[in-house]
């Protein structure tokens, strides 16, 4: 079965993205930095300082990997949690946060890992008040659930963030984007898991994906308000920052 076969319906692709992240775990902050130029980091700091955050919140990071976001806002925060479906993820994370918490004197802010599926959050309604997510709305298997249990345990007034990739809308742009990244995946594949199709995958959920416009209407669909979408790496990234308070007068 082809790859974007395999990814084509919400069954199938909660299959996929769960054995592709459990295989590309440890190798996982490297793919981000290669593929980001070294920018991830840099977009991550970006994202949290959009979020505004004070000290009453409670932020839960969605699709957490390896912590970057959770630990970014735990400094800030009163409350910060790390949610991932890939069990390997948060133990990297864990290590992490231990290996930071050595190298520091003093207390240092811990956050707490949970592993669920972010269609299926753990958590009583209204329990947050800023959710964030890198890569994550790209990879769920039904984007509507998603925003739906986001919008179920955000406070009144609580805050979205996300970084992700977009999917350009000039045809031409990006049918050269998605031939590149699916260039670069085969190689990255086939060097690190002797597997082509590894890597693949980012191109061929790119191609599914409504890109970064269509997913802020379904932002919006969802009751979300004073949506935003900020390019980044010349419109090939982008971050949503939205609201579930009211429209501003």
């Amino acid at each position: 079965m082809s790859l974007r076969r395999s990814i084509s319906t919400p069954e199938g692709k909660q299959r996929y993205v769960r054995r592709l992240f459990a295989t590309i775990a440890d190798r996982y902050d490297f793919i981000t930095r290669f593929l980001s130029y070294g920018q991830d980091a840099r977009w991550k700091r970006r994202l949290i300082r959009l979020a505004a955050l004070r000290p009453s919140d409670r932020v839960l990071d969605l699709a957490a990997g390896t912590g970057d976001l959770a630990f970014a806002a735990a400094p800030h925060v009163r409350q910060s949690v790390g949610l991932d479906v890939t069990h390997r993820m948060l133990q990297l994370a864990a290590i992490k946060q231990d290996e930071q918490s050595e190298t520091r004197s003093g207390s240092t802010s811990r956050v707490a890992f949970v592993t669920a599926d972010m269609c299926a959050l753990p958590f009583a309604d209204a329990s947050f008040d800023v959710v964030t997510t890198g890569y994550g709305l790209r990879n769920v298997p039904d984007l509507h659930l998603a925003l739906a249990e986001i919008d179920r345990v955000l406070a009144p007034d609580g805050r979205l963030l996300s970084l992700d990739f977009n999917r350009p809308s000039n045809a031409l742009i990006r049918t050269v984007y998605l031939a590149y990244l699916t260039a670069v995946g085969s190689a990255l594949g086939t060097a690190l898991h002797g597997d082509p199709d590894t890597y693949r995958y980012i191109p061929a959920s790119i191609r599914l994906y409504p890109g970064a416009h269509g997913v802020a209407r379904m932002m919006q669909e969802h009751g979300f308000t004073q949506v935003k979408v900020i390019p980044v790496l010349g419109g090939f990234m982008a971050i949503h920052v939205a609201s579930r308070g009211r429209l501003s007068p």
